[in-house]
Protein backbone atom coordinates (compact mmCIF):
# COMPACT_ATOMS: atom_id res chain seq x y z
CA UNK A 1 0.00 0.00 0.00
CA UNK A 2 1.33 3.83 -0.80
CA UNK A 3 0.92 6.68 1.35
CA UNK A 4 1.82 9.88 0.81
CA UNK A 5 3.62 11.58 3.30
CA UNK A 6 4.47 15.38 4.34
CA UNK A 7 7.56 14.15 5.97
CA UNK A 8 8.39 17.69 7.19
CA UNK A 9 6.19 16.68 9.85
CA UNK A 10 7.76 13.44 11.04
CA UNK A 11 11.14 15.45 11.09
CA UNK A 12 9.32 18.52 13.13
CA UNK A 13 7.97 16.22 15.70
CA UNK A 14 11.19 14.27 16.22
CA UNK A 15 13.16 17.08 16.38
CA UNK A 16 11.41 19.10 18.79
CA UNK A 17 11.76 17.15 21.80
CA UNK A 18 15.95 17.89 21.38
CA UNK A 19 15.10 21.82 20.97
CA UNK A 20 12.39 22.71 23.77
CA UNK A 21 14.71 20.50 26.32
CA UNK A 22 16.36 23.93 26.14
CA UNK A 23 14.01 26.40 26.40
CA UNK A 24 12.12 26.61 29.54
CA UNK A 25 8.48 27.01 28.70
CA UNK A 26 4.93 25.02 29.30
CA UNK A 27 5.60 21.19 28.03
CA UNK A 28 1.89 20.75 27.44
CA UNK A 29 0.14 18.57 24.76
CA UNK A 30 -1.93 22.26 23.26
CA UNK A 31 1.93 23.91 23.39
CA UNK A 32 3.61 21.10 21.62
CA UNK A 33 1.03 21.12 19.20
CA UNK A 34 0.96 25.02 18.33
CA UNK A 35 4.77 24.70 18.41
CA UNK A 36 4.85 22.24 15.52
CA UNK A 37 1.79 24.05 13.38
CA UNK A 38 3.33 27.35 13.87
CA UNK A 39 7.11 25.82 12.47
CA UNK A 40 5.58 24.00 10.06
CA UNK A 41 3.30 27.08 8.52
CA UNK A 42 6.94 28.53 8.14
CA UNK A 43 8.81 25.70 6.26
CA UNK A 44 8.11 24.69 2.96
CA UNK A 45 5.90 20.83 3.03
CA UNK A 46 8.70 17.82 1.73
CA UNK A 47 5.56 15.76 0.20
CA UNK A 48 6.84 12.04 -0.45
CA UNK A 49 4.85 9.17 -1.72
CA UNK A 50 6.32 5.63 -0.31
CA UNK A 51 5.12 2.29 0.68
CA UNK A 52 4.15 2.66 4.81
CA UNK A 53 7.12 1.17 6.96
CA UNK A 54 9.95 2.61 4.12
CA UNK A 55 8.70 6.50 5.24
CA UNK A 56 11.12 6.57 8.51
CA UNK A 57 14.10 5.64 6.12
CA UNK A 58 13.55 8.18 3.87
CA UNK A 59 13.06 10.69 6.18
CA UNK A 60 16.52 10.03 8.35
CA UNK A 61 18.02 10.11 5.29
CA UNK A 62 16.47 13.40 4.10
CA UNK A 63 16.16 14.98 7.63
CA UNK A 64 20.13 16.27 7.36
CA UNK A 65 18.92 19.13 4.07
CA UNK A 66 16.89 20.74 6.75
CA UNK A 67 17.75 20.55 9.56
CA UNK A 68 19.01 23.95 10.05
CA UNK A 69 15.66 25.35 8.96
CA UNK A 70 13.76 22.91 10.81
CA UNK A 71 15.79 24.17 14.32
CA UNK A 72 15.53 27.71 13.49
CA UNK A 73 11.45 27.54 12.68
CA UNK A 74 11.14 25.40 15.88
CA UNK A 75 13.20 27.90 17.73
CA UNK A 76 10.78 30.46 16.64
CA UNK A 77 7.93 28.84 16.97
CA UNK A 78 8.63 28.14 20.66
CA UNK A 79 9.60 31.66 21.30
CA UNK A 80 6.07 32.74 20.26
CA UNK A 81 3.92 30.34 21.89
CA UNK A 82 5.68 30.90 24.81
CA UNK A 83 5.25 34.58 24.68
CA UNK A 84 1.51 33.66 24.13
CA UNK A 85 0.32 30.61 25.06
CA UNK A 86 -2.95 29.25 24.09
CA UNK A 87 -3.76 26.86 26.95
CA UNK A 88 -4.33 29.96 29.45
CA UNK A 89 -7.19 30.83 26.97
CA UNK A 90 -8.82 27.51 26.93
CA UNK A 91 -9.26 27.46 30.89
CA UNK A 92 -10.59 30.90 30.39
CA UNK A 93 -13.21 30.32 27.43
CA UNK A 94 -14.41 26.75 29.70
Amino acid sequence: MHQMKNYMEEIVISTMDDILKDIKMCNCERCRHDIAAKALNDLPPQYIVTRKGEIYSKINNLRTQFEVDVISAITKAAIIVKRNPNHDQESINK
